[in-house]
């Protein structure tokens, strides 16, 4: 590794080595050839640097793909504190800047350019992109690719054409969370063979992390675990609910016990959701939480995150308990397990994944009616789907759906939602791929509850499930003890 590349590590990131497989991943993109490449390394293990740096050494910019607004805000931020010309260009920035920071990368002005991969499907955007000299494309998050992944993004699965408009830039993909199959679909998506891609992957134990998991057959047994969990780990911790409804009970529950704590979910209005993160950020103490808090929080001293309702999936798991010792400290990761929980994970699967013939009969609905959903809003909607069970948020999903393969424009909740697609793509209509996506979603679920039951080690039992079959057992969970 020449001394230039130590240089802009030690003195833009403040490191004085790589570490983990950073430095062979950067020798790949910085070889001769350059190799594209796809990293797979753990929450916390340094991501970031394998594109970072290399950016910085090349002549033309670096496009970043990045699914979450959060996100991507948090890290241009980091960038921009260490003297890095970089910036964001999503749905929270006016038209006027957008076109400012597109302007400044497209002329050398940028290093780095964060997108959401939305963003993509303008043409005004692409077309002025495609005068930039990009030396490197980006894509964090890969998993958001894989129909087969936890987290699929539709717009994701579409990078492929937008590298070859593109010119077929150098490519790096990374996550955190890939099954072998999920790796696969990451390489073809993005229009390479397996050969021209090469994975590194640099395993996924945190041995910081103290893996345990309860059997609980009452709330109060699980305040019970929340508070000896607290009292075991000081300091700052996440505990996570599938439901609202739940998270809202168990903070009337803890505020009787008198146990403080902050409470964070998507229904909060955005300054309230802001003020309770950077509390958050700036204490030692206890948020409650549904999984659209994480995402982007980099506090390296979580001392424990608790399951209170189970996980839809391994991958999901094992994504949020990488939140916790990224200082590298001891800290819990304790997962709540109760029968009843199933059931709300079976009706996630089924909300999720809406059956062909509802899509189609949505879609119907939107293009014949608009003028009167305009008038009458979502319960005119509802009404004409026969929509008569109100925890059936099969809506919600269909119209998220709608908004992210391209079929309307607007929302439900504007009341200027439109239809501005001649027809349903094959993806949202096809009954074999609908089963395929339905068991495979049932299996990620059996995953979790074959974790909870596994009699061997709990960090072997992950392992197995992304592809590791050979690894030692823990020493640091509640099997092992």
């Amino acid at each position: 590794m020449n001394s230039e590349i130590l240089d802009i590590l030690n003195q833009q990131f403040g490191h004085k080595q790589f570490r983990g497989l950073q430095e062979e991943v950067i020798s790949r993109i910085m070889g001769s050839p350059k190799g594209h490449s796809l990293v797979l390394m753990p929450t916390g293990a340094g991501k970031s640097i394998c594109y970072q740096v290399p950016g910085l050494v090349f002549e033309g910019g670096t496009v970043v793909v990045s699914p979450l607004i959060s996100l991507m805000k948090d890290q241009v931020d980091a960038l921009k504190k260490k003297g890095v010309k970089a910036a964001f260009i999503n749905s929270t920035v006016p038209a006027a800047e957008r076109q400012k920071r597109l302007d400044d990368f497209v002329y050398g002005g940028l290093k780095f350019l964060y997108v959401t991969p939305e963003r993509f499907r303008q043409y005004d955007f692409m077309f002025r992109l495609k005068r930039a000299k990009i030396s490197l494309f980006a894509v964090d998050e890969a998993h958001c690719i894989s129909h087969w992944g936890h987290d699929f993004r539709p717009d994701y699965s579409g990078l492929g054409e937008v590298r070859k408009e593109l010119g077929n830039p150098l490519t790096i993909a990374l996550t955190a969370t890939a099954t072998p199959e999920v790796q696969r679909d990451i390489i073809s998506s993005l229009g390479f063979s397996e050969a021209e891609m090469k994975i590194f992957h640099q395993g996924i134990r945190r041995p910081n992390l103290r893996l345990e998991a309860v059997e609980c057959f009452s709330d109060e047994e699980k305040i019970e675990q929340i508070i000896s969990v607290r009292k075991k780990a000081p300091g700052g911790g996440i505990v996570y609910f599938a439901l609202i409804k739940t998270l809202e009970r168990f903070s009337e529950m803890l505020h009787t016990k008198r146990v403080p704590h902050l409470v964070y979910h998507g229904k909060l209005p955005a300054g309230q959701r802001k003020k309770v993160q950077d509390g958050f950020m700036r204490s030692d103490t206890m948020v409650l939480a549904t999984n659209a808090f994480g995402m982007g929080i980099d506090k390296p001293d979580l001392r424990y995150v608790v399951h209170a309702e189970i996980p839809g999936s391994i991958e999901s798991y094992y994504q949020e308990i990488g939140r916790a010792g990224r200082d590298g400290k001891d800290s819990i990761c304790r997962m709540l397990y109760s029968q009843d929980d199933l059931t709300i994970h079976m009706d996630f699967i089924k909300w999720s994944n809406p059956e062909p013939e509802f899509l189609n009969k949505l879609f119907g609905v939107l293009k014949s009616k608009e003028h009167q959903i305009h008038a009458l809003g979502r319960e005119f909607l509802e009404n004409e789907l026969f929509y008569k069970n109100r925890f059936d948020f099969r809506l919600d999903t269909g119209l998220n759906l709608f908004v992210r393969y391209g079929v309307t424009e607007g929302s439900i909740e504007q009341r200027d939602i439109k239809v501005v697609a001649d027809s349903l793509p094959q993806a949202l209509t096809d009954k074999p791929e609908f089963e395929q996506k339905l068991l495979n979603d049932q299996k990620k679920l059996l995953g979790i509850v074959q974790y909870f039951r596994t009699e061997s080690c709990r960090r072997q039992s992950i392992e197995k499930y992304f592809g590791f079959s050979d690894e030692p057992e823990c020493g640091n969970c509640d099997i092992c003890d």
